[in-house]
Parts: C-alpha cells; structure tokens; sequence
C-alpha cells in the first residue's frame, strides 16, 4: 500500500474518556473549548504545510482555507464569490483581503490578525466586474509587491482554486502558480481536540434534531415539512450554517436523488434524511432512515444489510489501516444494481469532515484500491452505505461519523441506528 505523508499532529488526539459535548456557552468552571489553542493549531498546521512546500508563500480563495488561516468568516453568499482571499508568506503574517465591511470588522474583532493585514479587496463577484475593469491586475500588483518586499520574489506561489482570469493575470505579471490545495488538504485531515469537541457538538445537535425528526413522521407531512423542521431546530440550537438537509422517502429511495420535495410522506413508507450543518465551521453528515408506523420484510433486510456493511467498516478503522482496506470491506457497485464504480459512486463511501463537508480521507472503491491513504490518529471522517430493498423502490441508508484514536473508532453520531426504527407504530 502506498499511503500519503502528511505534517504530524501538534497535540494528543483523545483518549478512551468520553468525548466532550460541552454545550454552547464558556463558563469558568469548566475547560471547554479553548478558541485561540484552537487558531494557534490551525496557522501552525498552514505554516508547516508552507514550509513543506517549494511555495514561497500559499495565496487562498477556498473560504474553509482562509478560515483555517486567518480565522475570519463572512456569509457564505458572499464567502464563496472568489472575492475574498488570503496570502500566507514564508517569516509573515496572514494577509487577507475582504469586503471592505468586514475587512473594518475583523480589525475590531480580530485581534490574532495584524490591523493592517485586514485590507479591502474586490476581483469582481465571478466575473460580473469584467477583468478589464483592472481590480486583478491591481490585486496581483499588490500581492507581487508584497512577496517582494518578503524577499520571495521568483518564488513558487501556491494556490488553491482560482478564476481562470486571475490565474492569466497573475502568470502575466510574472508569478509562477503552483497546487497549493494538495498541501491544505493535508493539513487540515488531522484534527485537534477543539476541532473534536466541535465536531462532536455539532452531532449531538443532529441527535437532538433527529429525536424532533422521529416524533413528526407520520402520514400527511411532507418532505419539505421536515426539512423546515430541522433547519429551525438546528438554528435555535446554534448552527451557524444548515448547508443541505436530504429527505427521502418512499418510491425516491430508489434510486438516491440527493435532494428533497414536497412529496407525503405515506404509511409504510421507508424515509431516510441528511442532515448536513456545521457549529463554529464544523460540520456534520449524518444520515438516518426510518420506517413510517410499519415496516416490511423488504424494508427490514435492505437496512440489515446496510448496518453489516456499516459495522464492518468500523471494525477496521485503526491506525495505519489503509483506506482501501475500508472500502473492501463494502460491496462492488456491480452487488447492488450499478454497472460501475463510478456510477455507484457516494453510495458506499467515506469522506473527512472539519470546516468543510468533503476533506481527507476519501474513502471509496473508485479511488481507495489504487491510491489508498493511511488512516492516522486524529482524524475524523463520516462513513456510508446504502442497500436497496428487494420491493424495487425502498432502499436504507446509514451514516456514521467517526474520530479516530490511538485504540480505534470512536463513534460521534448517537441517535440509534442499529435496528431499523419505527417512526410513531401503529
């Protein structure tokens, strides 16, 4: 097997004690989590990845990497437009340009970063503002000035994602643009015991909400119901983001459509939901299907099915298993109707969580049995299977996510999924 290196944790993944779900709020009489441990880890992780690296400096637009860095967040109708950016150079301080409220803001409120380091910035909202209005060139003018004064000029500029504009600007005033999202990824797979304890709060919402979710499954309410149902628990609880919720049932359980409608939910019906939010930045996956006041046979063994698949999956998360051993332990796509790995792909899956919903490690057939990844202590990933039922159109679908410790997996998601539940029995 050959597994990917990443930079080592800077502190002790958890033990056998429980994991804490401390609650909201600090308080003087308990340790919590402890917010600037937590940017300290964050950069320090950065940093090391940059000085891993032939960059000169990493140069971010990924708004989970300008949070990881700078530890500043805006909305994300806002965060995800290419605007907003950040310069980590070698020996500096983080740079982060901004809209230009909130670059005023962060200087009030954030005092990790220097005040001069929390600039106005504009590239044009997608290309709404044409290039040929000359804010990318001012910018990359900006930024090559910046590396020059470092004493980095010449030097290899990692980047992460980028418009295809700016990639043309930066390369015509001379900057060699190299991956620099590789290097981030890595960086972020190891978690730390705040970014646990995030996490960990983050699923014990979703088992609150689930708990909410089961009492309302009846006959007459509608998948969109539900939906609203959950966004309004979830941010009553806390959530500063409810990034999706799926819900699916009856005859759209198969196959998966990912989405939800405004479909009755009817008697009998097999239901499942996706619960995708994130508390502090960190976020969760979570599925959980259930039978509406019955179940049938059908139904009953396509989940049993699903929860063997789940458990043996978990039983090898150890460290230094490889992830291509986690992804043999699910079937091929060709054992549960799908001609190919890539057309099953998502079903029998596995996927880091952290600030952002997909980060390392990937784990699925389709790219774990040609470039496996050892697992390491620390991180934190979600687990899935999916089972169709034999009637044609039911199907179960589990999600699990797990940190991972010296002595194994440690499971985060706690509303009960080892038996097919029965919403309201008739």
């Amino acid at each position: 097997m050959t597994a990917r290196t990443t930079p080592q944790p800077t502190v002790a993944p958890p033990s056998a004690a429980p994991l804490p779900a401390p609650g909201h709020s600090a308080v003087d009489f308990e340790q919590r989590v402890d917010f600037g441990r937590l940017r300290d880890y964050r950069l320090a992780r950065a940093r090391a990845a940059l000085e891993s690296s032939e960059c000169g400096a990493f140069l971010l637009f990924d708004f989970y990497n300008i949070r990881y860095t700078t530890q500043t967040w805006i909305g994300g109708a806002l965060g995800d437009k290419m605007t907003r950016y950040a310069l980590l150079a070698r020996g500096g301080e983080p740079v982060l340009w901004d809209f230009g409220s909130a670059a005023r803001h962060h200087r009030l409120y954030s005092p990790w970063l220097e005040p001069d380091n929390c600039r106005a910035g504009m590239l044009g909202l997608r290309g709404a503002i044409p290039p040929s209005a000359g804010l990318m060139e001012s910018a990359v003018r900006e930024i090559r000035g910046l590396l020059e004064d470092s004493g980095l000029a010449g030097a290899p500029v990692g980047v992460d994602i980028v418009e295809p504009a700016f990639l043309f600007e930066m390369q015509r005033q001379g900057l060699r643009v190299v991956d620099a999202q590789q290097l981030m990824l890595d960086a972020r797979q190891i978690k730390s015991s705040d970014e646990i304890a995030l996490l960990n709060q983050a699923a014990a919402m979703v088992d609150g909400v689930y708990q909410d979710v089961v009492e309302v499954l009846k006959p007459g309410i509608r998948e969109n119901d539900v939906v609203a149902l959950v966004n309004k628990r979830l941010y009553e609880m806390g959530s500063d983001q409810v990034e999706a919720v799926n819900a699916v049932s009856g005859e759209r359980c198969n196959p998966h459509p990912h989405n939800f409608t405004d479909r009755l939910i009817r008697p009998g019906d097999q239901a499942f939901f996706d619960i995708i939010h994130s508390f502090n930045g960190y976020r969760t996956c979570y599925y959980r299907t259930f039978a509406v006041g019955s179940a049938t046979a059908s139904q009953r063994a396509a989940y049993a099915r699903a929860r063997e698949w789940m458990d043996a999956a978990i039983a090898q998360v150890m460290p230094g298993v490889g992830t291509d051993e986690i992804a043999l332990s699910w079937p091929a796509a060709t054992e549960f109707g799908f001609g190919d790995e890539m057309a099953a792909f998502g079903l029998q899956f596995g996927h880091g969580l952290g600030l952002g919903l997909h980060e390392r490690p990937i784990i699925s057939r389709l790219n774990s049995l040609t470039e496996p990844v050892e697992l390491q202590a620390g991180m934190v990933f979600a687990l899935e299977t999916y089972c169709p039922a034999s009637d044609g159109f039911s199907a179960a679908r589990i999600e699990e996510e797990v940190v991972l410790t010296p002595e194994g997996a440690r499971v985060l998601t706690l509303f009960p999924a080892q038996d097919l539940v029965v919403a309201n029995a008739y």
